[in-house]
């Protein structure tokens, strides 16, 4: 390997996300980088074409993969026959692989928001007003409805799913490097997702997030718990972000935005140290 690594950095700098500008992100994050590594950006619908140039794949923010379901499934199979190395490694459980893990940690006991994706399941939510129905393989809030109790048993179940409708007091996103965590971000108005400030997190908080990122089992990486706080003063998970989750460093202090460069450059560099492909 040389001494500078090769990695092609995916992301869509075009995308418009709300709230977000993934193309700032990735310009400031990609620059840092090439401190450590020799790098390209990419655009997802290239990255099959070109990886075999390069040491390993950096996913970024590389937008809904519902966009080109088709392409970046053929990136993973064309990546896996390849041996190529993709970081976050293709191993994820939870919304690397779609939405089915928020069912399977229901039914484990998980403090997430419970979630049903059958009728006869419908019994283990809590009665409410509404319920947020969601497709299993949507993102950025793409397809989300809110819909009455009574009108759960006509919808098309099978590739959707449906959680109640939680009046939280504000939500919370804890990012981690490999197992490290790194910092957190709160949203103290529940109505404005990405108005986000530093969130000083408790010995509590800690510990419920470490209990995902234990769950997803991912040796590197870059993940991001997304909770919410209840009214009742507990967190309940959202989301685990474990393919390509916005990092909002332009938010966070430049001490730990530095502190996050430091990490992720370390992990690359172990990643691509460790035996084996991924």
């Amino acid at each position: 390997m040389p001494a500078r690594p090769r990695l092609l950095y995916v992301t869509d700098l075009a995308y418009q996300a709300r709230g977000r500008r993934y193309c700032d992100e990735d310009i400031a994050l990609s620059s840092r980088l090439r401190a450590d590594f020799e790098i390209a950006l990419c655009h997802p619908l290239d990255a099959s074409a070109l990886m075999d140039g390069f040491d390993a794949v950096v996913v970024r923010n590389s937008g809904p993969v519902l966009h080109y379901r088709a392409e970046y499934d053929a990136f993973r199979a064309s990546a896996a026959a390849r041996g190529t190395r993709v970081y976050n490694p293709l191993t994820g459980r939870a919304d690397m692989a779609g939405k089915q893990y928020l069912l399977d940690l229901t039914e484990a006991g998980y403090p997430v928001i419970p979630t049903a994706d059958r009728p006869e399941d419908l019994g283990r939510l809590p009665d409410t007003d509404l319920y947020a129905v969601k497709p299993k393989a949507g993102a950025d809030s793409i397809g989300l409805d809110f819909v009455s109790r009574d009108r759960l048993e006509g919808l098309a179940w099978g590739d959707l799913l449906v959680q109640p409708r939680i009046d939280f007091r504000y939500e919370v996103s804890f990012t981690y490097v490999d197992d490290a965590f790194q910092y957190a971000l709160h949203a103290p108005d529940p109505g404005r997702r990405w108005a986000l400030e530093p969130y000083e997190p408790s010995s509590a908080d800690l510990a419920f997030a470490r209990r995902f990122i234990d769950w997803n089992t991912l040796d590197h990486g870059i993940q991001r718990v997304d909770a919410c706080r209840t009214r009742d003063g507990d967190l309940l998970l959202v989301e685990l972000e474990d393919l390509n989750p916005y990092l909002s460093l332009d938010l966070v202090g430049e001490r730990t935005r530095d502190a996050f460069v430091t990490a992720m450059t370390a992990s690359l560099h172990r990643f691509l140290q460790a035996r084996g492909r991924f």
